[in-house]
């Protein structure tokens, strides 16, 4: 075990994922309280930087989720302050929650990603985008906030309704691509190394939010049952964006593979630089696998910060 540190961790905030980050939060605090370190807990509000330069804390552990901070402005408070702290930094935070800044910055480098295109919400009211099926999601969330998959005999009428629920009432502008049939894996790296696929059943619809942090709505597969050449695509997929973007720490590829095609059928979907470290969590999930405990995973985390 290294020295003790004092850490700060970092949770909560005001993004659509305060309470996923809130749980994260007081894993990732335990964890470290049981390795020995000092805690300090900062549930995020406007006067975060005065709470940190108050704490003065060797290292922040930043378990949050969402913006501001996983879009680089939280990255970039901490750089101004001098302060260390884990996961991604401010350009790589910037690029990885930019769903479209994400395939300018990997697909000329050969990575697989659905093809797709910026559409103003506004233009729904008259117009599909593109071709039915197809998934909206907007530019700059996580955690399949705000996804929806319109399909022809869907509930969002054809076309869309402005009086229909869905992401296009509350998003200027929405990332269109075709939908992929076929299956939802998901593969973590941790500092320079893939760990495992998970394949994510839901249990009804999609893998959205509710499915994500609900117990018992997503079944976890791990290791998926794919073809090694599969898995063994996934693994270097995730680790050549997770180089690419310049991530630190832990981040986590998500793919939909379209089983009919083979290892054409694989596209990643987005890299997430702040995976989720509740217990439903997929990236403690994989480190388990990988023979990692939770409070393992944490201090390598740390670690790599410092």
């Amino acid at each position: 075990m290294s020295a003790p540190l004092h850490v700060a961790v970092l949770m909560g905030g005001w993004s659509a994922e305060r309470a996923v980050s809130l749980t994260s939060g007081e894993g990732v605090a335990k964890a470290l309280e049981a390795n020995g370190h000092r805690v300090t807990r900062i549930d995020m509000g406007r006067d975060v930087a005065a709470r940190l330069a108050e704490a003065a804390p060797d290292v922040v552990f930043n378990a949050l989720h969402g913006t501001p901070g996983e879009d680089g402005s939280v990255q970039g408070m901490l750089d101004l302050m001098g302060l260390k702290y884990t996961h991604s930094g401010l350009a790589t935070s910037v690029i990885a929650i930019d769903k479209e800044l994400t395939k300018l910055a990997l697909v000329p480098h050969g990575i697989r990603m659905p093809e797709g295109r910026i559409v103003e919400s506004e233009s729904l009211y008259a117009a599909d985008p593109l071709p039915r099926p197809y998934v909206l999601k907007p530019v700059n969330e996580g955690s399949s906030v705000g996804v929806a998959i319109v399909t022809e005999g869907g509930n969002y009428g054809n076309p869309i309704s402005r009086d229909s629920a869905g992401p296009w009432r509350e998003f200027p502008r929405l990332l269109a691509e075709p939908f992929i049939r076929g299956r939802e894996l998901t593969t973590a790296v941790l500092g320079d190394a893939p760990l495992a696929v998970t394949e994510l059943k839901p249990k009804s619809g999609f893998y959205d939010y509710d499915a994500k942090y609900t117990d018992g709505m997503t079944v976890h597969v791990c290791p998926a049952e794919i073809p090694a050449e599969i898995a063994d695509a996934c693994m270097a997929m995730a680790l050549e964006a997770h180089r690419l973007l310049g991530c630190k720490g832990t981040s986590r590829a998500d793919f939909r593979w379209d089983d009919e095609q083979g290892v054409d059928g694989l596209y990643l979907l987005e890299v997430n630089t702040q995976p989720g470290m509740t217990p439903l969590s997929l990236v403690p999930e994989q480190g388990r696998h990988v023979g990692l405990s939770y409070d393992e995973l944490v201090e390598r985390i740390v670690q790599e910060a410092l």
